[in-house]
């Protein structure tokens, strides 16, 4: 069985939204989510987490490579996961 992923969003324990960013312990503000389309169905989003600071880079590093899809507030981002 899986264990369920800090990062994630939807598997999160209040305690645990951390920013994606390696090394970073701040707060995440940003969802950030993204797919390969060379592994992953059109309709599949896995998500980063990113404090205000590391907002530009992390999608900045996904965009290059065609993997951005949609940069949301974790707010915005539980609402229309709550909203589902």
């Amino acid at each position: 069985m899986n264990s369920p992923n800090p990062q994630d969003p939807a598997a999160r324990d209040d305690s645990a939204v951390i920013c994606s960013a390696k090394g970073c312990r701040a707060a995440a503000v940003w969802v950030l989510a993204w797919n390969n389309p060379k592994l992953h169905t059109p309709d599949r989003r896995k998500t980063w987490l990113a404090c205000e600071e590391h907002r530009e880079h992390l999608s900045q590093f996904l965009g290059v490579r065609g993997f951005l899809k949609e940069v949301v507030t974790l707010e915005e981002w539980e609402a229309s996961a709550a909203g589902s």
